[in-house]
């Protein structure tokens, strides 16, 4: 479940910063798929961790 919501969360990161920066709607695009890659390998190791601390 923490990798769905990583992975969320970096994509919807990513898809504001590219609209921050002025990007058209490829750089949001692109700028939301590399947060969201980003931020579900960062969910996935944290879930490994949990699941091998507990």
């Amino acid at each position: 479940m923490i990798v769905i919501v990583t992975t969320l969360a970096g994509a919807a990161w990513g898809g504001f910063l590219a609209r921050r920066r002025g990007g058209n709607r490829y750089d949001i695009a692109q700028y939301a798929v590399v947060f969201a890659i980003i931020g579900g390998l960062i969910g996935l190791i944290a879930a490994i961790w949990l699941q091998r601390a507990g």
